[in-house]
């Protein structure tokens, strides 16, 4: 928790400190600042009210009735129910890659998706590790701190485009001004996406551990991640919109060659040692 207040905290900073900049280029270092964040807050506050249906629609995936899948519905409403939470609503995306994720704005308000080649790769103890993973997101409303970090990375972009265009176009007589403009409008943006990749891996590590807990099945879920990943690097990928790539429980559009420090999730291998060290720590849980 600390962690994660420290990141949004330096996002924070880099955004006010830009601003300041950028700010000061036209005069009204305040106006500007708080402008970006009002035009940012408002485009992903849309996305956010509206995070389920839009990402339903962006992952081809369908609500299913537990008439039409009832061990997938069984299991979801148990790890629901031992997380005391309202059961989220089912949908399955049709794609042979194996691969999961859960969105929506709360509790009452969420969707768990698995694609069908998921619930075909996966024994029902890996499915339900895997379930437990995304209901650990839905129980810490990791959509909506994904929506606040988003919110501040989106107003520092709009802060940096301001930053070029002042830089490029302001008074010639303020050359290292402008000059400073320049370098922070393309540094701080980058800065800013590696604060908000490391938000996103540090909720992945931590829905890793409490769905783990909740479903007492860690090496169920290290397993599953294990054959997820494995499909991933054999070079099968989902046929989506590659922005939907941070809510998947593997990311679907990388492989080795990206470096982890650019991934919206850590390393899968990583993931795995932890679980299992979970499981070598208090025992067999399985």
């Amino acid at each position: 928790m600390f962690r994660l207040a420290a990141m949004m905290f330096l996002l924070t900073g880099i955004l006010v400190g830009l601003g300041y900049v950028v700010g000061w280029l036209f005069g009204s270092p305040e106006i500007v600042t708080l402008g970006a964040l009002v035009l940012a807050l408002a485009i992903n506050a849309i996305s956010y009210l509206y995070s389920d249906r839009i990402v339903l629609s962006m992952t081809r995936a369908k609500l299913v009735s537990e008439n039409e899948y009832p061990a997938l519905h069984r299991i979801v409403s148990s790890l629901a129910a031992s997380a005391g939470l309202p059961k989220p609503k089912v949908a399955i995306v049709n794609s042979s890659v194996p691969n999961a994720f859960a969105t929506g704005r709360g509790p009452s308000k969420s969707v768990v998706a698995v694609t069908t080649g998921l619930l075909q790769l996966l024994n029902e103890n890996e499915l339900e590790g895997v379930l437990s993973h995304e209901i650990s997101h839905v129980k810490h409303r990791d959509v909506l701190v994904a929506s606040i970090a988003a919110t501040i990375a989106g107003a520092i972009s709009y802060l940096a485009l301001m930053g070029r265009f002042g830089a490029f176009f302001g008074d010639s007589r303020k050359r290292d001004a402008n000059m400073i403009a320049l370098i922070l409008s393309f540094l701080a943006p980058l800065a800013a996406f590696l604060v908000q990749t490391a938000i996103s891996r540090g909720r992945e590590y931590e829905a890793d551990r409490e769905g783990a807990q909740l479903s007492r099945k860690p090496l169920s879920l290290a397993s599953a991640l294990e054959k997820i990943e494995r499909t991933v690097r054999g070079g099968t990928r989902l046929n989506i919109n590659p922005s939907t790539s941070p809510l998947w429980i593997v990311n679907p559009f990388r492989g080795d060659a990206v470096m982890e420090m650019f991934s919206t999730h850590p390393s899968t291998w990583k993931r795995i040692e932890r679980l299992k060290a979970m499981a070598l720590t208090i025992g067999s849980m399985q």
